[in-house]
């Protein structure tokens, strides 16, 4: 990483976060491809979707480039990528929408109250929930979604100790990938933060954030089978997977 003396700007902070996160998920790029294709193939072409704990923005800026006619709502309780997110969003006008909300709250969805969704996408991001409150989020989705809806969730879903051959190839691959990242400049997950803090409108939003979150350790990453029984339990009608690569899944679900 070369650092500069100049504060990042926000579509830096933007570019430095899709390196960093393509240095912990191979092929990522794959993961949004295949969630867009499937969207072109199921939802209208004026389609309104939900990007839930959207971090800087980073699906929801790929469904408005994909889908000239589509909108979207970005979701999320981070003060700091919700800043970044509405100022990358922005160059989408009135098609996208930022807004907090925290998904450990009993009314998260109050929030969303004024639209109604075509889909939801989701990435890296719902393994920060307990699995009860991974279960209370879908069950919410399900009642927040028309039938039809399709929602998808994209993350690593560890296999288990009955899988021991499976994941060990899967943690090699990972620090093979992120070795490989970092060597070729990717900045880690806390050289990002460091970035983050050097900009003049973040800086200020970092003990809010901290505060928000000093009460949430990282918790054990639910396996592939949880997230399909939870699904199918919140009321969605057909769950299944549209892309694996190793541990790395996208988990489809339709209202």
């Amino acid at each position: 990483m070369t650092v500069s003396l100049t504060p990042p700007t926000f579509d830096e902070l933007l570019s430095e976060w899709e390196r960093q996160q393509a240095a912990y998920v191979a092929h990522r790029e794959n993961r949004f491809q295949v969630m867009l294709d499937v969207l072109g193939l199921h939802c209208p072409a004026d389609l309104t979707v939900l990007d839930l704990a959207c971090g800087p923005g980073s699906i929801a800026d790929r469904v408005l480039r994909r889908f000239p006619d589509a909108r979207a709502v970005a979701a999320d309780y981070d003060p700091v990528l919700t800043r970044i997110a509405r100022s990358v969003l922005a160059r989408h006008g009135d098609r996208a929408t930022v807004v907090e909300a925290d998904l450990v709250s009993a009314d998260w969805s109050s929030a969303l109250s004024a639209w109604t969704f075509d889909a939801v996408l989701s990435s890296t991001a719902l393994h920060w929930l307990s699995p009860g409150q991974l279960l209370a989020v879908y069950t919410e989705l399900a009642r927040l979604l028309p039938p039809g809806a399709v929602l998808f969730n994209a993350d690593h879903l560890r296999f288990g100790e009955d899988r021991p051959v499976l994941r060990r190839l899967s943690a090699e691959h990972d620090t093979a990938v992120q070795r490989e990242a970092f060597t070729g400049g990717a900045v880690t997950w806390e050289q990002w933060w460091g970035l983050a803090a050097r900009h003049p409108e973040l800086a200020p939003l970092l003990p809010e954030r901290e505060r928000r979150f000093a009460d949430r350790p990282p918790q054990p990453l639910a396996p592939l089978e949880f997230h399909l029984t939870a699904l199918r339990t919140a009321g969605f009608t057909e769950v299944g997977t549209v892309w694996q690569y190793l541990d790395d899944y996208v988990v489809f679900a339709r209202r």
